[in-house]
């Protein structure tokens, strides 16, 4: 029976891939922050069958003791501040997570368990100002935030480490990839979730910042089996993971109000306080080489991928307590 450490596993990312792996009979265990309030509504339904641990990517000696304690086959680095906006905000923190957390986590399998394969979440904002179209491995990087910065520095620090100390580490460089576990702060889930509460009233508009900022969107569900296909590789390499399609926010927006009969125009307001310091206007990668190397192809087009999540959000907002409703 194989070991895999997830860290991040209380998010979307992390939620799913835990599930593929049990399906595939692992043993999974979970990297978890002590915080006052548990955070485990993702992994809710398969506490009984993962083992959470308590560790920090800020603190190394924790990271440590859970590789010596687990001893893993494989390790999948899906922690990081992930939400761009924030980055602006709280740039420090996120270079301490989402870049210097790599070095540490790195350093602590390369210590404490140097067989295990290791998966980077690298992303697609490392491209940022694109410098060509469509994104291949090969493509230079530029980012354009200060999460794409610290993701860039996690990126080269796991090539680093594979090339220098011939470890089983790989990046996957995943563009957008959603689903109805999607935080409500990033752009897809905050419209699918706004569309359900306007359907059941409860509020009347959705602000939003660039609606022409275009994103190759995929289904999460689909790109955690490229990071456990990754793994299973004589050879670490680095994959981009993308569906070759772009679509504007405006599209997103536009779909997913159609799903719910009801006319955008009506709702959406255009809000200045939404737009970043500096936009990254296209992306669209091309998975050719996972196809390839992996065989790895999307299974859920654009369509249906917003429609799963404005079902989902139908169905959440059905069920919640009216706030102005008397018991």
């Amino acid at each position: 029976m194989k070991t895999a450490l997830i860290t991040g596993i209380t998010g979307q990312d992390g939620s799913y891939l835990a599930e593929f792996l049990i399906g595939k009979g692992y043993r999974v265990i979970g990297l978890t922050r002590r915080s006052s309030t548990t955070v485990t509504s993702r992994i809710s339904h398969l506490l009984e069958k993962i083992e959470l641990v308590p560790g920090d990517l800020l603190d190394q000696s924790s990271l440590m003791d859970v590789l010596s304690s687990y001893n893993p086959d494989e390790v999948y680095n899906l922690a990081a501040q992930s939400f761009v906006q924030t980055s602006w905000n709280q740039p420090v923190l996120t270079a301490e997570f989402t870049a210097v957390g790599v070095t540490r986590l790195l350093e602590a399998v390369r210590r404490c368990a140097p067989k295990a394969r290791f998966y980077q979440a690298s992303s697609s904002e490392m491209f940022g100002k694109v410098q060509a179209v469509p994104q291949i491995e090969s493509t230079p990087f530029y980012p354009r935030s200060p999460y794409g910065v610290a993701k860039l520095y996690g990126h080269w620090i796991t090539v680093n480490y594979r090339e220098s100390f011939n470890m089983h580490a790989t990046s996957g460089i995943l563009f957008n990839h959603e689903s109805p576990r999607r935080g409500l702060e990033f752009v897809t889930r905050k419209i699918s979730y706004h569309v359900a509460m306007i359907k059941h009233g409860r509020t009347n508009e959705l602000r939003l910042g660039n609606l022409d900022a275009r994103r190759d969107w995929g289904f999460a569900g689909d790109y955690v089996e490229a990071m456990y296909l990754m793994l299973q590789q004589d050879r670490p390499d680095d994959y981009v993971i993308a569906t070759n399609e772009t679509h504007s926010v405006r599209e997103f927006v536009e779909l997913a109000f159609a799903r719910a009969d009801l006319d955008w125009q009506k709702y959406v307001k255009l809000d200045d306080k939404f737009n970043r310091p500096a936009e990254v206007d296209l992306l669209i990668g091309d998975p050719a080489r996972a196809k390839k190397d992996l065989g790895w192809v999307p299974k859920t087009d654009f369509k249906s991928l917003v429609n799963m999540m404005v079902d989902a959000d139908l169905n959440l907002v059905a069920s919640e307590p009216h706030p102005h409703a008397h018991p």
